[in-house]
């Protein structure tokens, strides 16, 4: 049998493994904390990903090793390489790493991507400033997700504030000074690429974000068909660029019915969670069969499907299993504030029964503001 290592342990290695279950997979994953919540379904093996002793006890367990979070060192996935098969390779996770690798190869592939420049002193601060404008966004360069290491800069006289936040991350991770897009959409491409280069992806997913952090994924996303096609091509050409294998996501602005490339997410993503109830192959079924060199599965959809983050804690799950088409997701994590704890999908055969039940999923929650936005969409509003 074959055991598949994950480092994280995560609610996406939890996914994993309840995905790999039917393919007959076993699982070993490695985390830093002993209640990764990935550890109530799955062995799991406490340790630094620094510590290489922890590493080859790892590699000694598993047949092939993946991850559930990018800030995994890249340094520590080469050095499992040269002793299991990693998916996807170190490359790949180094340049999503760092944001101004990113950025530089979203220009190289003919990505359009929003202004942006390097800063390492205050000096740079104002020279980057005098280069990109304002509003714009300064961010470390690594390490930020979910909102986290950025400081929104609304006009020039905020620079000394930007430099007070993230000025002593400039000589420990860099920073990155970005423009500030006024988008209209912000969407979502979640695509699987095989060993043998198989590449799939599934229906543009439409996002709404709160404090930085996902709120809402919608898909189809409400879109032209020529737009869904460009995005695909973007996630392309980065797919064969790095020799990616296993899932990812292109996070992408919409305005002015062009898109802008924001970041890659080199595993499964908070916006493809969806894909478990509304799709043929859930996301995390498909990066599994990737890294194993297995045929992917099908990315058709069953219908429309919203997906809905909780964030700090649970709420009543009635309210969503109480429609036909509800789904649950609990984590197993203690609440806590402005952590992911859990979601909801809600699927339906039409955009009209899917904004019903949103609907009335909102009303018994008390979540009506996280649920307007994605009726606006499906109402076409």
């Amino acid at each position: 049998m074959t055991t598949a290592g994950i480092l994280g342990g995560g609610q996406l290695a939890r996914m994993l493994a309840l995905s790999g279950a039917p393919l007959g997979l076993r699982f070993l994953v490695m985390d830093t904390v002993a209640d990764a919540c990935a550890g109530q379904f799955a062995p799991l093996l406490v340790g630094d990903y620094r510590d290489e002793a922890a590493l080859a006890e790892f590699a000694s367990k598993v047949d092939v090793a993946t991850f559930d979070f990018e800030n995994v060192p890249a340094e520590s996935a080469e050095w499992l390489s040269a002793r299991v098969p990693v998916f996807p390779n170190p490359r790949a996770l180094a340049v999503a790493q760092d944001r101004l690798a990113e950025k530089t190869l979203f220009r190289e592939l003919d990505i359009p991507v929003p202004q942006f420049a390097a800063v390492s002193s205050r000096e740079e601060l104002d020279a980057a400033l005098a280069i990109v404008g304002v509003p714009c966004i300064l961010k470390t360069r690594r390490l930020g997700y979910d909102g986290k290491g950025q400081f929104r800069i609304r006009a020039l006289a905020d620079a000394d504030l930007a430099w007070d936040a993230l000025g002593a991350q400039a000589g420990k991770v860099g920073l990155i000074l970005e423009a500030f897009v006024p988008f209209e959409r912000e969407v979502s491409v979640v695509a699987v690429r095989g060993r043998d280069g198989e590449f799939r992806t599934w229906p543009l997913t439409e996002n709404w974000h709160v404090d930085g952090v996902l709120s809402a994924s919608l898909a189809p996303a409400r879109t032209e068909a020529a737009l869904a096609d460009t995005a695909t091509g973007y996630a392309r050409r980065l797919a064969e660029r790095l020799d990616y294998v296993g899932v990812f996501a292109l996070e992408l602005f919409c305005r002015d019915g062009q898109l802008l490339a924001n970041e890659l997410a080199p595993r499964v993503h908070n916006s493809g969670h969806w894909t478990i109830e509304g799709a043929e192959t859930s996301q995390f079924e498909n990066h599994l069969r990737a890294v194993l060199g297995m045929p992917l599965g099908s990315t058709a959809m069953r219908g429309h499907a919203c997906m809905l983050n909780w964030i700090g804690a649970m709420p009543d799950a009635g309210a969503v299993l109480g429609e036909p088409g509800g789904h649950w997701h609990d984590y197993g994590k203690e609440p806590r504030a402005g952590r992911k704890v859990g979601h909801a999908t809600l699927r339906s055969d039409d955009a009209a029964g899917l904004a019903g039940a949103l609907e009335r999923v909102g009303k018994k929650l008390g979540r009506e503001d996280q649920v307007a936005p994605v009726i606006r969409a499906l109402q076409g509003v």
